[in-house]
């Protein structure tokens, strides 16, 4: 992933694109600064999961800000935050789609055993660790405890 991420960076500056340019520094930049925080702690560098992870934040973050930007009468600024998005998007793996998600978690319930809220952390963690990057957990966090109600 990390070599992905230089790749992108090295391609985007030749083509001169100050936005991906940007982005792509941005990306290595909290990676790195992550790096560092796990060194602190005794931790390895971070793993390709970890910068999905990662990735998947900083998406979230954007739209947020894109929302705020667009409310405040701002529609410059949220269309640079949509277009970063759209970078950072091209290095995670394909969205699964609503339903799909459902069905997923549906299986991941029923194989953990879950039979009640309490049970709600075990199957989030089943499906950090199948699915990085791939869903939006948030989402999947209110169909888990639809589930188990």
């Amino acid at each position: 992933m990390r070599d992905q991420l230089a790749n992108a960076l090295k391609d985007a500056l030749k083509a001169k694109d100050a936005c991906r340019v940007s982005t792509l520094r941005l990306i290595q930049a909290t990676v790195k600064d992550r790096d560092i925080a796990n060194r602190g702690v005794g931790k390895g560098p971070v793993t390709d999961e970890e910068i999905m992870q990662i990735l998947a934040k900083m998406i979230k973050q954007r739209e947020e800000s894109s929302k705020i930007f667009a409310e405040n009468g701002r529609p410059e600024l949220a269309a640079q935050e949509r277009q970063e998005i759209a970078v950072i998007e091209d290095f995670l793996p394909e969205q699964i789609s609503e339903e799909k998600m459902r069905a997923l978690v549906a299986a991941v319930v029923t194989e953990t055993g879950a039979h009640g809220l309490r049970d709600m952390g075990k199957c989030m963690a089943a499906l950090r660790e199948r699915y990085p990057g791939q869903m939006d957990f948030a989402k999947a966090s209110g169909v888990v405890k639809d589930l188990l109600k």
